[in-house]
């Protein structure tokens, strides 16, 4: 499997000496400061560099510099005041001038002294980055969802075999007592059978980088009132208002990559990607790693999937800034010879729905069981009182972690899957990705579990990929 540039973008066409000053000298200031804090020496510490610095990438690269065996070593973003924030903040932790700076990802993943990265970066960068530092032997804990399309996912989880690297999703929910007791309480067939499971993710958008105010106060003075980005489309006086010229601190050619050159927009850019397909998923992309992913973890479906799929959904205009869906409904049917559950199971995943709440909600032939973030509900109140299963109804003890972050350096250690392996992460995310093909084309979507793959639907089956823009490629 080959990803990145060729030719004059390949990393040999960078200053080896600008290469090798930044690399040698961050490792050597960053030895000399653990040596003088009294940390654990080199052979018992995971070296980190860190890609990505917008919204999760300072949230696990905290998490990992307060561990006392891991040493952060290198940060990479496009954006140039992202990148020294991120560079003064790790380098303001430990007391010296170690860490690393890099623009392009490659360079900090050709480094031989970093034993693992984080990768925090927009989904239509996932797979170009991951199956790259798969390929240098890295281990990685990668946010979710596994990555934009299916067959992007499917190069990831090969790489990641192919090169035995260690892998933790940023699916947290699974390192949470709550979410182990509620998906413990249905593996070990405290509400029978189930029969339902509803899944409840957000609708709509969220203004996660604060643009969108100054967007409309710049809209505000057209005789048409605007109050959304997900009005304003090309050919239209708003429209032309909205573009602009990237900022100087911004590589926005590399930022966009793979993806579909598109005219410079701040209100999609920062964390916003998310609501433009051509760079992210929306809601329903954003959150399936998590609700979805735990209900998952409740039937022991993380080798399976759904073989039929049909969703509809409500979507602004193809070309609008903002135009993933706003409201979802999707119902996955897991047959059972497939499954091979005791029968039949229908999901519905579902976004702006008054009747499904947000959060997991397993449904049995014996009762039910809900879970979310500070919430937990089920049809027997002795379950919702109790911290964890007694032992005696505890038959099936599901993988442990008190800790996302640490259960991934425990086992780049040990060398042993962690709670949110790549293949895990990958069926956890078919039911959205399949949902929204199937919105999309308009028609119920068959899906081979076995095989990967859409039956008799070639317009479905264009989907699980998409074209890269020159001369990016994932082969």
């Amino acid at each position: 499997m080959t990803v990145g540039l060729p030719g004059p973008f390949a990393l040999s066409s960078l200053s080896r000496r600008n290469f090798i000053q930044s690399s040698g000298a961050a490792a050597l200031l960053a030895g000399a400061s653990l040596a003088r804090a009294g940390r654990p020496p080199a052979s018992d510490r995971i070296t980190m560099g860190v890609i990505g610095w917008g919204m999760m990438g300072p949230v696990n690269t905290r998490a990992f510099l307060a561990q006392d065996d891991c040493q952060v070593v290198a940060a990479c973003d496009l954006n140039q005041h992202a990148l020294e924030a991120a560079v003064n903040e790790i380098n303001t932790h430990y007391g010296d001038r170690g860490c690393g700076s890099y623009h392009d990802y490659r360079e900090l993943l050709a480094r031989n002294d970093i034993d693992a990265v984080m990768i925090a970066v927009p989904d239509h960068w996932h797979a170009l980055v991951a199956v790259e530092a798969a390929n240098r032997k890295k281990d990685v804990y990668g946010e979710k969802p596994l990555a934009r399309t299916i067959h992007e996912q499917q190069a990831i989880v090969h790489a990641v075999e192919q090169n035995k690297i260690i892998w933790q999703t940023g699916s947290w929910q699974r390192s949470q007592a709550p979410f182990r007791k509620a998906a413990e309480i249905v593996r070990n067939g405290l509400i029978g059978n189930v029969i339902h499971v509803e899944v409840g993710l957000p609708a709509g958008f969220h203004d996660f980088a604060g643009t969108e105010p100054a967007l409309l106060a710049k809209l505000a003075a057209l005789p048409d009132k605007i109050t959304d980005p997900s009005l304003v489309v090309p050919g239209t006086p708003a429209w032309d208002l909205a573009v602009s010229d990237p900022p100087p601190e911004l590589d926005y050619n590399f930022w966009i990559g793979p993806s579909k050159m598109e005219p410079y927009i701040e209100a999609r850019i920062d964390k916003n990607w998310r609501w433009n397909y051509n760079t992210g998923g929306g809601q329903l992309m954003d959150w399936i790693g998590h609700h979805g992913d735990i209900a998952h973890w409740g039937l022991g479906f993380d080798l399976t999937g759904p073989s039929e799929v049909v969703g509809r959904g409500d979507f602004p205009a193809p070309n609008a800034i903002w135009n993933t869906a706003t409201v979802y409904h999707i119902e996955c049917l897991y047959r059972r010879e497939v499954t091979r559950y005791a029968n039949d199971v229908r999901m519905t995943i579902a976004g702006g729905s008054g009747a499904i709440s947000m959060g997991t909600k397993w449904i049995g032939t014996d009762g039910w069981v809900w879970v979310d973030r500070g919430g937990f509900d089920a049809s027997n109140q002795d379950w919702v009182k109790m911290d964890s299963l007694p032992d005696d109804l505890r038959k099936i003890r599901l993988y442990e972690s008190s800790n996302h972050y640490r259960n991934f350096l425990d086992c780049v250690k040990s060398r042993k899957p962690t709670i949110s392996p790549a293949e895990v992460a990958h069926h956890s995310t078919i039911p959205g990705h399949l949902g929204l093909i199937s919105m999309l084309v308009g028609g119920v979507v068959h899906w081979d579990v076995e095989k990967e793959k859409i039956n008799d639907d070639p317009d479905a089956s264009a989907l699980l990929s998409r074209p890269y823009r020159a001369p990016w490629h994932l082969d």
